[in-house]
């Protein structure tokens, strides 16, 4: 791979682009498995790692939630997540994401990979997007650093599992079982269903 060198990123090798001096992300599999997945050169962006991605998908796989399922992927960036979940099965996924720069990114990914038919781009802020698009079988959001406002955020999500992901750890939600929480490094992941239904067993690295 001209002008790239395989880095150890903890969880396996990444390729760095010299030009940007970005990890080159990859789908992890599915039918995409290997495709690329493209990274803005700015720091706003903080794409999910191969790695993590592969976990949280690994435990979605044992609640059987993603083939077939309507996706929400908020805070979307390079849209890694919905991506995923596409190559994966899912039928359909809503990119929310209101960055510039990201944006371009997350458009160009969707049409190089071939998945503008089951694939909606929403670039508003997430609270507004999530008003009218927030019903779906699974909601994911990586949101930036720092963000603690789960509670207003999840208000108007209607989903059958949630996968928040954060700097911090994550918080019980009134209104929400939490039936994993794991930290992979530095991030902090939580699954959550809605209280009151009956709790899946979430299995997986």
């Amino acid at each position: 791979m001209a002008g790239s060198t395989a880095i150890n990123t903890g969880g396996g090798l990444a390729w760095l682009n010299h030009r940007r001096s970005l990890p080159c992300m990859r789908v992890v599999a599915g039918d995409l498995r290997g495709r690329r997945i493209e990274s803005p050169s700015s720091d706003a962006t903080r794409p999910t790692t191969d790695k993590v991605r592969e976990a949280v998908f690994n435990a979605l796989g044992s609640l059987d939630i993603v083939d077939g399922a309507t996706v929400v992927d908020a805070f979307a960036g390079t849209g890694a997540m919905g991506i995923e979940a596409l190559s994966r099965g899912a039928a359909h996924c809503t990119f929310i994401e209101k960055d510039r720069a990201a944006l371009q990114v997350l458009r160009q990914n969707i049409s190089t990979l071939g998945l503008a038919d089951r694939s909606s781009v929403i670039s508003v802020d997430v609270a507004t997007a999530l008003s009218q698009h927030g019903s779906c079988d699974l909601f994911i959001a990586d949101p930036p650093y720092g963000f603690s406002d789960w509670a207003s955020m999840l208000q108007n999500v209607s989903a059958s599992v949630v996968v928040l992901e954060s700097d911090r750890e994550i918080p019980d939600l009134d209104g929400w079982d939490t039936i994993r929480s794991k930290k992979y490094g530095r991030t902090h992941v939580a699954f959550l269903q809605p209280q009151g239904e009956q709790s899946d067993t979430v299995e997986g690295a």
